[in-house]
Order: structure tokens, then C-alpha cells, then sequence
């Protein structure tokens, strides 16, 4: 029966990335991968690997999806026919599919219990992390603990591409006095008495499951990653709804700014807490008495800098596009009525 689902959940996937290759409708595309993210998310929980499918569905059919909007807003929904690019596309696609495909000849057999990975680290990881860092979630263990300063490099990965998109649509000016300018258009809320309503009721529960994801990390699937993007959705989605002018008055974009320098800063400075004393960085044994109770304080803090940078980024870059469809709407009726109409 596993077999049979895994197969099918494989096929549908194939299926969907075909449909995202062919489709020159790019609103059409977006909604594909909405629905690969949430087949790639169902996959992984067919192969037990709960964290992963949390963090696809939160990410891959959730935020993602929604910035793509926000970007052909920009753009258009039409992708323009250019057949020597597509055909240099499907080239490099089929060579790095075949590289893909002869990598795996190599890998033993799928399940084997003589692979590397299940005879080098994975059994230290397995059977000793409950005694050395204390919490049932073993992902939780190897990302929070074992592999912190492979972690702290994503956050900083995460803030960089913040800052490259915040570069690059900032175009240098002061995007909170835009943000007034284009209050006409940017401040709207939504006038359908449905989504407000709607709205109202899914926001706070939004929330606080955000928050039980960020703090129960420890104990089940979660933790920061998933978590900011679930307090950045239920953010996103006030603003959709009451407006970007609305939304600025719980959030400013220089807090948003600042917060998201700010959870890095929360995650570096617990590492810098070993160091001072006299332990390594991120050994978060320096932090209580008892080693167990370190790891507990350490992992809380520095998921909690996870959660903050994350959704503070997510947030920055849906101010940023948000600002670029607005002036672009201010720009449409100078030019003329038929303007943006192409693409």
C-alpha cells in the first residue's frame, strides 16, 4: 500500500513539473507549484522525514507561492515565446538530469543498512542525543546542537538574500516615506466584507500556532524555520486584507529591518556566551550548571533567532514588492489608460 501511494505521490509530481514547463500562463505556473510544494510535502511524510514535509509545506506550498504573485504582478502573467531558450533550458535540464541520474548508480541500494549514512554519525545521533541534549526530536538535536554553526550559516544565508532583495527593489530610496506617497493604493483594504470577516477569525490562531511551532519544536515537528514563515503568512495575510498602510502601523518597515539583523545577532551571541566561558562556540553546556539544562536554554534562544530573522525577511521582501506594485500603479494613469495591459 506504501508502495502504491509513494508511486502515485511520484507520478503526480512528474505530472505537475511537466505542466510547470509547458505552461506559458505564469499565474498558471505559480498555482503549480503551490501544488508540487504540496505533493513534495505529502512525499516526505510517506518516507517519515516529518520535519522536511512541515518545512515544504510551509515554505513550498505556502509562502512561496505567494511572493511569485506578488512578482508577476510586476511582470505579467504572460511568458513570451523565445524558442532558443527554451531549447537551450531543456539542454542544460536533460545534461544535469543525466549527471543527477549517474550520480545515483553509485549510492547503495535504497534501505540499506550498510549505507554510510546509517554507519558513520546517524547511530551516534540516534542513540545518544536523548542522553546528551535532553529533547525527543532527534532533527531538532542535529540542527539545534550537533550542526548549530551549519544552522547559523543558513540564518546568515537567509538575511543576506533579504538584504539582496531589500538592494534590489529599494532602488536607494526611503521605503517608509514611499510607503506614505502610494497610501492611496498600498493602504486600500480589501473591501470584501468575506475576507475581512475570514480574515479576522484565522489571524489570531494563526499566531498562536506559529508560537506553539517556534517553542514545541523540541518535542515534535517545528522550530524556527517553520514557525517565522507561519508569523510572516498571518502578517502577509492583515496586510492583504486591511492594507500595507494598516500592516506598517503593527510592523514598520525599519523594525522589520531591524529584527532580522536582530535574530542572527540573538543566535552569534549565544554561540559568543561559550566562548566567554572558556567552552567552544555554541557549546551550550556554558549555559546552566547542568550540561542537559544548557542544551535546553541554548536551543530555545537560538531557534528563537531563527524564527525572528526568518519571518522578519519573509515580511521585508512583502513590503518590497508590495511597494513596487504600488508605484507602479501610480505610474499606469500618467502614461496612458491602456498602460501595464501588455506581457
Amino acid at each position: 500500500m506504501e508502495l502504491l501511494l509513494d508511486i502515485a505521490l511520484l507520478a503526480l509530481l512528474l505530472v505537475t513539473a511537466l505542466a510547470i514547463a509547458w505552461t506559458r500562463d505564469l499565474f498558471s505556473a505559480a498555482m503549480f507549484s503551490g501544488i508540487y510544494g504540496l505533493l513534495s510535502a505529502g512525499f516526505f511524510m510517506t518516507m517519515g522525514a516529518v520535519d522536511v514535509a512541515f518545512t515544504e509545506a510551509a515554505v513550498g506550498a505556502g509562502i512561496s507561492p505567494l511572493l511569485i504573485l506578488l512578482t508577476l504582478a510586476l511582470c505579467g502573467r504572460r511568458q513570451r515565446s523565445d524558442r532558443t531558450r527554451a531549447v537551450l533550458a531543456l539542454c542544460l535540464v536533460a545534461s544535469v538530469g543525466a549527471l543527477l541520474v549517474a550520480a545515483t548508480l553509485d549510492m547503495p541500494a535504497f534501505g540499506a543498512a550498510d549505507a554510510p549514512a546509517h554507519v558513520h554519525v546517524a547511530p551516534r545521533y540516534i542513540n545518544d542525543s536523548m542522553a546528551e541534549i535532553g529533547i525527543p526530536n532527534i532533527v531538532t538535536s542535529v540542527l539545534a546542537s550537533y550542526r548549530a554553526f551549519d544552522t547559523l550559516g543558513e540564518v546568515v544565508v537567509i538575511l543576506t538574500a533579504g538584504l539582496g532583495v531589500l538592494a534590489l527593489l529599494s532602488g536607494g530610496t526611503d521605503v517608509e516615506a514611499s510607503s506614505r506617497l502610494s497610501a492611496p493604493h498600498a493602504g486600500d483594504q480589501s473591501r470584501d466584507l468575506v475576507l475581512r470577516v475570514v480574515a479576522k477569525i484565522l489571524i489570531a490562531p494563526i499566531m498562536l500556532y506559529a508560537l506553539y511551532v517556534q517553542f514545541h519544536g523540541e518535542y515534535g515537528p517545528g522550530g524556527g524555520f517553520q514557525a517565522g514563515v507561519i508569523f510572516a503568512v498571518g502578517f502577509i495575510l492583515y496586510g492583504l486584507v486591511f492594507g500595507l498602510h494598516a500592516l506598517r502601523r503593527v510592523a514598520s518597515s525599519a523594525v522589520v529591518q531591524l529584527l532580522a539583523a536582530v535574530g542572527v545577532l540573538v543566535y552569534g551571541t549565544v554561540g559568543l556566551l561559550g566562548l566567554a566561558s572558556g567552552k567552544n562556540y555554541l557549546d551550550y553546556s556554558a549555559l546552566a550548571g547542568d550540561a542537559v539544562t544548557g542544551q535546553h536554554i541554548g536551543i530555545i534562544a537560538i531557534e528563537l533567532g531563527v524564527g525572528i530573522t526568518v519571518a522578519s525577511v519573509m515580511i521585508l521582501v512583502f513590503y518590497l514588492f508590495s511597494e513596487q506594485l504600488s508605484g507602479r500603479r501610480r505610474a499606469v494613469p500618467e502614461e496612458s489608460p491602456v498602460a501595464g495591459r501588455s506581457g
